[in-house]
């Protein structure tokens, strides 16, 4: 196979990833006449992150969160998509290997992001239920609705909790934001939908092995945000971690266990920096080094952003948070840095400006740090859902997650929990599968 881009005269900025802040880069260049850009992602579509637990809860469906990538650049002709993944970095020939073949760079950009750390331990690496991407919000929505359907079928009181608790790891916004979103569920729609079940046994608890939830925020945030929690009956355990998980039991490093059948990871992110860059490039977490022009350790033509990338300055020595605002910032700050250097100007450094951050706890319960004014309750909700929905990539999307919004406070039911399996094709898969590894021994 071959990737078939054009060579041109033009300078050729690769990106690797459509994240946000890879997405934001390449439309900042993408009607530049002096670049041809390629953007690269495992996925045909850009996924809004934030909202991934409102998938998962049923608030919202896949497509709402999701914008074709060839439908942001419709018109510019100058940039190239291709839907594959990136295996190997060359910097010594100044290519990479995609799965599509090999793609020659002037400047190649790391944009690809982090995902869940599992911190090494197996057993949850195999069963517990991350969430870092749509499908797997979507694999989190299928396991919760056939749970509620699987314990009208069993006589146990052992089996009905192990269906109906779900424990939670991680008091990050999403591991917060879930607990609250789960606890009004069971309050409101979930008896309805299951009469029979008696939804006063199922338990919810948020694990964080810190000493208090959202850790980046004000004291304030993080105090109201354990008390809306507990309000809604979240059970919150701080100073906790979690040792392992059997599939029936959670362990806890203090002996403590936990009966459930269904553990979330939601406790931390890595980055995954691509095959080829030279040890000394990979930081903390597995970032990629790079100085305040983004770019990476030892390079002028290669650069990283967002979640990938390692920067340091003076008010963030190990680094800018891991969320979506540093990585668009970065992103449109390398625009210009681009544009001018291709004119002959110096580049400027980066200096991170921190607009705020802030997380939602249910309808109504919202906790907001901006850096000038921090506030909690109705107001903070309301603000959170207005930046959330302006965030939104395409007009007809947050017309659609505005009407579903709307219809979920008016009237707590969205008929959006739906189980969508995927159907597989009839055959012996272990014959086929065998077969195959057999030609490629003879080969």
């Amino acid at each position: 196979m071959n990737p078939n881009i054009p060579r041109t005269d033009r300078k050729r900025v690769v990106i690797v990833g459509a994240g946000f802040g890879g997405l934001k880069l390449a439309r900042k260049l993408a009607r530049r006449k002096e670049f041809q850009v390629v953007l690269i992602n495992k996925n045909n579509f850009h996924e809004f992150q934030p909202l991934y637990y409102q998938v998962a809860t049923s608030g919202l469906e896949a497509s709402s969160i999701l914008f074709p990538l060839r439908a942001v650049f419709q018109d510019c002709k100058n940039v190239h998509i291709r839907v594959t993944s990136v295996t190997a970095v060359h910097p010594d020939i100044k290519s990479i290997d995609t799965d599509l073949g090999p793609v020659e760079y002037d400047y190649l950009v790391v944009s690809t992001g982090a995902d869940t750390n599992f911190f090494g331990m197996q057993n949850i690496i195999e069963r517990a239920l991350p969430m870092k991407s749509v499908s797997e919000a979507i694999a989190l929505r299928n396991r919760m609705l056939q749970n509620f359907e699987d314990a009208l079928s069993v006589e146990s009181l052992d089996e009905k909790e192990g269906f109906l608790n779900v424990v939670v790891v991680g008091g990050g916004p999403t591991g917060v934001e879930l607990c609250g979103t789960f606890a009004e569920m069971r309050k409101t729609v979930l008896p309805s939908d299951y009469p029979e079940l008696d939804f006063q046994m199922m338990k919810i608890y948020l694990i964080e092995s810190g000493g208090e939830l959202l850790g980046p925020m004000s004291e304030n945030s993080q105090v109201k945000s354990q008390q809306y929690l507990e309000n809604l009956g979240v059970i919150v355990r701080l100073k906790t971690r979690v040792q392992d998980f059997d599939g029936r039991l959670v362990y806890m490093a203090d002996g403590s266990t936990i009966r459930t059948n269904n553990l979330v990871w939601a406790a931390g992110v890595k980055a995954n920096p691509l095959s080829g860059f030279p040890v000394e490039t990979i930081g903390r977490g597995g970032r990629l080094l790079v100085n305040r022009l983004s770019q990476v350790q030892g390079f002028t033509d290669i650069f990283a952003i967002g979640d990938i990338a390692l920067m340091t300055e003076e008010k963030y020595p190990n680094g800018h948070p891991q969320i979506a605002q540093p990585a668009i910032q970065q992103g449109k700050h390398l625009a210009k840095n681009l544009i001018r250097m291709q004119k002959g100007q110096s580049p400027e450094e980066f200096t991170y400006n921190d607009l705020g951050t802030m997380a939602t706890i249910g309808r109504g319960k919202a906790v907001v740090d901006l850096p000038f004014w921090k506030f909690q309750g109705v107001f903070a909700w309301m603000v959170w859902l207005f930046v959330h929905l302006m965030a939104i990539v395409g007009v007809k999307n947050r017309l659609l997650i505005l009407i579903n919004w709307a219809v979920n406070y008016l009237s707590d039911d969205q008929s959006l929990r739906l189980i969508i399996k995927p159907k597989l094709p009839k055959g012996n898969f272990e014959a086929i599968k065998q077969k195959v590894e057999d030609q490629l021994i003879t080969k």
